[in-house]
């Protein structure tokens, strides 16, 4: 990819989430805005953006198993040696190695995955991301459930046998809420019924859908002042280096000299891996009450961060 592409490619991305923390932190608008503009993104903007995508677009002609096995498989292991370095390294207590763990590989695949994937590979690139999207959420949070209920035992904190099935079977009471998880099934309804959506109603999904993702970026940078950096950051900076360039090069490693998958999906993969650490580890962090400081600042760094790595992911699968 061009230098000059690159930066085309890159900097729209940022320039929203600047835009977004600019406003916060010269006090244009007030914090809690930045809570009703997810909220609004969130709930209804991108939920239509994906039952746009799933219900109406071409699908690239690739099976999924060899796409998700790719991108999984690397999650896994990655998710171990975030929590091997938290604890062995930082000595810290078993759950917050499961917050490291996942800090160092939840990826930000909505609100900077897509609008990513979608300046530099188009429409083909935007359809495939949403291959992974389908199941990231379930996936990711079903493992953090059986990791913490795991580190719980672990720690002591918990009595008697891990308990694994009730706190799946919470998580998925939360998904079936979850608007995005809405919007996928809506999706996947509307493509095996052949549903037209056309008209008006396609005018009014089109308009609203095509402002999710510059509004989930302006969102995104309006909520970083308050993550911010605080406490002992270094063990954030060496799960966020991970984040951004381990983690994405076991996924190039194994899409394209294990598995043998195409040049698209290898690259669409790869930047989904080097997105920088979603919201959803700091929301498992609170869930869990430990390492809040620990996933908000990997948050923070990966951020600031990726617009490097980004560039030289862009590079090597551009």
């Amino acid at each position: 990819m061009a230098f000059a592409d690159l930066l085309a490619t890159v900097l729209p991305v940022f320039g929203f989430i600047a835009i977004g923390a600019l406003t916060i932190k010269l006090g244009w608008l007030k914090d809690e805005t930045a809570d009703h503009l997810s909220n609004f993104v969130f709930t209804l903007c991108i939920p239509l953006l994906f039952i746009r995508a799933i219900g109406t677009m071409e699908f690239p002609q690739i099976s999924p198993w060899p796409f998700w096995g790719t991108y999984f498989s690397a999650v896994i292991v990655h998710i171990g040696i975030g929590i091997g370095l938290t604890e062995r390294v930082f000595k810290r207590d078993a759950r917050a190695g499961v917050i490291g763990g996942m800090s160092s590989s939840f990826s930000n695949l909505v609100m900077v995955g897509v609008p990513l994937v979608t300046q530099a590979f188009g429409e083909e690139g935007l359809v495939t991301i949403f291959m992974l999207i389908a199941v990231h959420l379930p996936f990711m949070m079903f493992i953090s459930a059986a990791l913490i209920e795991i580190a719980e035992l672990r720690d002591g904190s918990a009595a008697g046998r891990v308990r694994i099935l009730p706190a799946i079977a919470r998580v998925v009471r939360q998904l079936l809420r979850n608007p995005l998880i809405i919007g996928i099934l809506i999706g996947v309804a509307i493509r095996l019924t052949g549903l037209p959506v056309t008209g008006i109603p396609r005018r009014l999904v089109d308009g609203l859908a095509e402002t999710g993702i510059p509004l989930a970026l302006v969102a995104l940078g309006m909520s970083l002042p308050r993550f911010g950096l605080s406490g002992n950051v270094a063990p954030a900076v060496v799960l966020g280096l991970a984040k951004l360039m381990l983690l994405p090069g076991i996924v190039y490693l194994s899409g394209t000299y294990i598995v043998g998958l195409p040049p698209l999906p290898v690259a669409v993969l790869v930047v989904a891996a080097a997105c920088p650490t979603g919201v959803n580890a700091y929301l498992i962090a609170a869930r869990f009450r430990t390492g809040l400081a620990l996933s908000a600042n990997t948050i923070t760094l990966t951020t600031a961060g990726s617009i490097a790595t980004f560039s030289f992911w862009l590079m090597l699968v551009g």
